[in-house]
């Protein structure tokens, strides 16, 4: 059963998620005016569309994120002055790629997000992976 999914994650800062694509080995293809999903809207009581997307929205996008050996990819809209992520979770390796929820993408985007603000006020850091995920340390 396919539907379409709104990862909870809010973009302001595109270089950042592109910055984590490219971490986690996704493409991020700018101006890119569609995204692969099924195609058709299934189940959609049980199912219903993320918060302020429109079925006619659904596949269209300002910018898409491909996963090596996925069909579907995750479509980057503008959304009330910022972006959301929406995918169709249907299929299983972008699921694998970008984990539960796209929690390895959320954390991804945080770490990004976070180095760049250190970076902007000349703070140092400090990046290594620990078993439950990324630790940064900032010096200032």
């Amino acid at each position: 059963m396919s539907h379409v999914s709104h990862i909870q994650l809010m973009i302001f800062d595109l270089a950042a998620i592109r910055r984590a694509c490219s971490r986690m080995g996704l493409e991020f293809v700018e101006n890119q005016k569609t995204y692969a999903w099924y195609g058709t809207l299934v189940e959609p009581d049980k199912y219903p569309l993320p918060e302020g997307i429109t079925t006619e929205q659904l596949g269209h996008c300002d910018h898409a994120i491909k996963i090596p050996g996925a069909r579907y990819e995750i479509g980057v809209l503008k959304h009330n002055g910022s972006y959301m992520l929406v995918c169709d979770f249907w299929d299983s390796s972008l699921k694998r790629a970008i984990g539960e929820n796209g929690g390895l993408l959320k954390q991804a985007y945080g770490v990004e997000v976070i180095k760049e603000a250190a970076r902007k006020k000349r703070f140092s850091y400090s990046e290594k992976q620990v078993n439950s995920g990324i630790e940064i340390t900032i010096t200032l």
